[in-house]
Order: structure tokens, then C-alpha cells, then sequence
């Protein structure tokens, strides 16, 4: 007795096992796309109809029209390519320093509690130190130059990594870590195989949270001389009185911004799938 068999052509248009689920999820993507969306959208419209009504002159908060032309112009000229690649450049050194140094303490503060009570009450009380505090020190030891914006950046970031490492493994439930024990468990295998998994979803939040505030320390660490970069865009536009020139960068400041959180949350999702959390139930994103 033989068994059918598809030929290629028919397997080519036969329905694909997985093609509802795929489509399901961009379907989901898309929404969530159109949602986030929605209230910029929403309110930018309905302040480009009050200034082209009349209700007002548009001159201190310019309408999405004008803040665009801006954009273009200053896209279409290159300003803006080289003022958002000297950014995104300081943002990600700092970025990267910064997390590697709050990784790094944050993991050995939580791991060991006689370097907690060491290292903890001195770094939560530099963590209270406004970030334009620090202009003044680092000018002096490292110059008006790229060391000194990206040091700023790099604290700017440390200690939000830093408190959500050390946070984090602080809250890995104790039964857990007594089961690796029981099972004779090493050092590295425990951290390795419990506190590493235990410890990655708040790792990201942490994450998260310090490259916005890396965006943030970014416009401080500008004020230091620079001559490039959308912080000095925004300082250029004050001077010359140019309110288009100020929110054209905040807006640039918005969309990279998110366009870096969400890079972190792609990268983060496949190590994230084994969750079975009420967010992704609820179809968050």
C-alpha cells in the first residue's frame, strides 16, 4: 500500500502550520504600533487646528507643521545627520560603560553582603548628586572633550544598572536558591542556572531605565563645550530665539530615544520567552 504524497507544488500552496499564529502576532504589533501613536497624533492635530484657527500664533509652541519643516531642513542640509551621530555616539559609550560598571558592582553589592555594607551607603548617597554637579568636576579632570561627556553619561547610567542588579538578586525567592543548594550546586552553577534567570527581567527594566537616563545626562554632558549634538541644537535654538529649532530636537530626542528602548527590548525578547507573565497575557508589549 503506498501512501500520498504532496508534490512540490502543492506543498508550495498548501497553508502553513504557523501562518495564523505569525499573523496573529503582527496583527498585535501593529496594533500596539497604532495605539502608541494614537495620543501624539491626536494631540499634534489638534494644536496644528488651534493655530490654524487663530486661537494662537503658534510663535512659542510652533505646530507639527512647522516643527517638521524644520526637521527637513535641517535634514536636507545635514545638520541634523551630524548633530544626532555625535549623540548617539556619546550616549552609547557612556551607555556602555556605565553598564558594565553597574553590572559589575551592582552583581557583587547584592551577592555579598559584606561588600553591600561597604559599598552601598557611599554610592546611595553620591546617587543624590544632581547630574550638573558633576559638570564642573569632570571638566576639570578630563577637559572640555569627549571624556569627560561620555564620564557624565556613564554615571548617569551606572546607578539605576546598579540599583536594579543588586535589587534584583536581593529579591530571588530563598526557597529556590536552598533547592540549588540542596542539589550540591556550585558557586557559578547557582548563579549560572538560579540566579541569573531570576535575575534577567528586572536586569532589563534596569536597563531600560538607565539608557533614558543616559538620553537625559546626554543634553548636561553637551553643555560642556560641545559643539555638536542634538543638546547643543537645543542650546542654539535658545540663544537665537528659535523655538522650532528647540522642540524639532526634542522631537529628534523622543524618536531615537524609543528607537533604543525598543532595540533593548528586542534583544531582550528571546531570553525573556520562558516568562509566563500577565503583560504578555494582556497583550502588552
Amino acid at each position: 500500500m503506498t501512501v500520498p504524497t504532496m508534490t512540490a507544488v502543492e506543498m508550495s500552496f498548501a497553508p502553513s502550520a504557523e501562518s495564523p499564529r505569525t499573523t496573529g502576532r503582527r496583527t498585535r504589533r501593529l496594533v500596539n504600533v497604532a495605539l502608541g501613536l494614537a495620543l501624539p497624533v491626536v494631540l499634534g492635530a489638534a494644536w496644528e487646528w488651534v493655530v490654524h484657527a487663530g486661537w494662537s500664533d503658534g510663535r512659542l509652541v510652533p505646530p507639527p507643521s512647522v516643527i517638521f519643516a524644520t526637521l527637513w531642513d535641517l535634514a536636507r542640509s545635514g545638520e541634523l545627520w551630524v548633530h544626532t551621530r555625535a549623540t548617539v555616539l556619546r550616549v552609547a559609550a557612556g551607555f556602555a560603560l556605565g553598564v558594565a560598571a553597574g553590572t559589575a558592582v551592582g552583581a557583587v553589592a547584592g551577592y555579598s553582603g559584606l561588600s553591600r555594607r561597604i559599598l552601598d551607603p557611599t554610592l546611595q548617597a553620591l546617587r543624590s548628586i544632581p547630574s550638573i554637579a558633576w559638570v564642573p568636576l569632570f571638566i576639570l579632570w578630563f577637559g572640555i572633550f569627549e571624556e569627560s561627556k561620555v564620564a557624565l553619561i556613564a554615571v548617569g547610567v551606572f546607578f539605576p544598572v546598579y540599583l536594579g542588579v543588586m535589587g534584583a538578586i536581593l529579591g530571588v525567592d530563598r526557597k529556590i536558591v536552598e533547592v540549588g543548594r540542596a542539589f550540591r550546586l556550585s558557586g557559578p552553577a547557582l548563579v549560572r542556572r538560579i540566579l541569573l534567570p531570576a535575575v534577567l527581567p528586572s536586569y532589563i527594566v534596569s536597563l531600560r531605565s538607565g539608557l533614558g537616563l543616559g538620553w537625559m545626562f546626554v543634553v548636561a554632558a553637551e553643555l560642556l563645550g560641545a559643539s555638536e549634538g542634538l543638546g547643543y541644537l537645543l542650546i542654539d535654538g535658545q540663544q537665537l530665539g528659535k523655538p522650532a529649532q528647540i522642540v524639532a530636537a526634542i522631537v529628534a530626542f523622543a524618536v531615537i530615544g524609543k528607537v533604543t528602548d525598543w532595540l533593548i527590548e528586542v534583544a531582550a525578547a528571546p531570553f525573556l520567552r520562558w516568562q509566563d507573565a500577565y503583560g504578555q497575557q494582556a497583550g502588552g508589549a
